[in-house]
């Protein structure tokens, strides 16, 4: 058992694993796997110890795994129902999977600014999982901000205020990657016809299973608060944006060739850094299913 296993962190407490080997990899949120092989069927001790790991961290990454997309998309079910991405088709042996890929001519990545995934949705998936096929030799991280520790260090006075907020999210706004064509060399886009997709979801989320709350608005798909015109919102929407993506919330997922990332969508946002030209990078998409917008 490490150190830190069932201590505090940012005040609190985290599970003592006995079956799987768990290594915070930042102060605000992260942790890194070791010890579980996501391949095979997992017993329910393990399995429920890499779902709490999940809870306890927001972002877990499973170290030297080896997945087709449907061991890929049975390990998922795990987590909740994989559902099928509405502007991505899927790989022909697994619909639930999404091939991300750059390729080292192409300059736009997919996923560049900080987000969460498909809020335009009425029911947003509540989790992400990436698996990693191929990554360059440098480059390519993503990076993840703890939208939860942003909410813990808001004033009080703020936190009222939110609470009363609705946010209408589309997926139609410039900042994001339908409204931009979606033109990528190994990426098949689809759904054009529902590029107008709308959701009103409170700003501030709270986890059913540990009752944390967390700022749900992000560039890509925030459009404005529900009673507020466009104007009105964007300098409250931009303050949270710029709260919550601070360094001090953020956490750095390095990849390696095998490695199973998955994160709480309710509780962070992500960024896919574009720093790796002239090489390829893919890696396979899940999203799982989410039950509650509250």
């Amino acid at each position: 058992m490490l150190p830190w296993s069932g201590k505090e962190l940012n005040g609190r407490k985290t599970m003592a694993y006995q079956t799987i080997d768990v290594r915070p990899i930042a102060g605000a949120c992260g942790a890194e796997i070791f010890g579980a092989d996501v391949s095979r069927p997992l017993n329910n001790a393990m399995g429920d110890e890499i779902y709490q790991a999940f809870l306890d961290y927001q972002v877990v990454a499973i170290r030297d795994q080896v997945l087709t997309p449907q061991q890929q998309v049975a390990f998922a079910r795990r987590f909740g129902e994989p559902n099928i991405y509405p502007f991505v088709k899927g790989l022909p042996e697994a619909p639930e999977v999404i091939a991300i890929v750059k390729e080292p001519h192409e300059a736009k990545n997919f996923g560049g600014k900080w987000h969460s995934d498909s809020t335009y949705l009425k029911i947003p998936p509540v989790a992400t999982m990436l698996y990693a096929v191929e990554v360059p030799p440098v480059g390519g991280d993503t990076m993840f901000s703890s939208a939860a520790l942003a909410f813990d260090r808001l004033s009080d006075e703020l936190k009222r205020k939110l609470s009363d907020l609705t946010a209408i999210n589309s997926a139609a706004l410039l900042d994001g990657g339908r409204a931009q064509g979606m033109r990528y060399a190994n990426i098949e886009v689809v759904g054009h016809d529902k590029m107008e997709m709308e959701a009103e979801h409170p700003v501030i989320r709270t986890c059913p299973e540990t009752g944390r709350k967390s700022i749900y608005v992000n560039v890509i798909h925030t459009k404005c608060f529900k009673g507020w015109t466009d104007d009105e919102s964007r300098p409250l929407i931009d303050y949270l944006i710029g709260h919550i993506t601070r360094p001090e919330h953020q956490c750095r997922v390095r990849w390696q060739k095998g490695t199973v990332t998955i994160w709480d969508n309710r509780a962070v946002q992500h960024l896919a850094m574009n720093d790796y030209h002239g090489y390829r990078r893919e890696v396979h998409r899940v999203t799982i299913e989410g039950n509650s917008t509250k």
